[in-house]
């Protein structure tokens, strides 16, 4: 069997890292220039955090989700996409209250989970 990157991603080799850690700096300014700080999030979350956050009949739920249970028996999901992290992330640290981010419009916090989940991958998004 031959191993492969897995189809529609590649490897950022040492040669191309440097100029992903420029374009990475360079956002990171803007953003914080903006009032926009880093935040980083586990790679998997309870996988309730995505049933009660994104639904359970989207396609994220439906098709999109690794979930497996840990050795406690709990169930965990690597995460599909940011927003259900980040603002569980903000409401545990205390940065958000509950109460503003439920009278945020969705698509508000949606386009700030995206700006903070861009700034830490190692990839770009389109």
């Amino acid at each position: 069997m031959k191993f492969q990157a897995p189809r529609g991603t590649q490897d950022i080799l040492p040669d191309a890292s440097a100029s992903w850690q420029g374009l990475e700096e360079r956002a990171r300014l803007v953003s914080e220039r903006h009032g926009y700080r880093e935040i980083r999030t586990p790679i998997f979350e309870a996988t309730e955090l995505f049933l009660r956050g994104v639904g359970e009949t989207t396609d994220i739920v439906t098709k999109e989700m690794y979930t497996f249970e840990d050795r406690k028996g709990r169930s965990l999901t690597l995460r599909p996409e940011g927003t259900a992290g980040v603002m569980r992330a903000l409401v545990e640290a205390g940065l958000a209250q509950k109460d503003r981010i439920h009278r945020r419009s969705r698509q508000r916090a949606r386009v700030t989970a995206r700006a903070a989940e861009r700034m830490s991958t190692s990839t770009p998004v389109a």
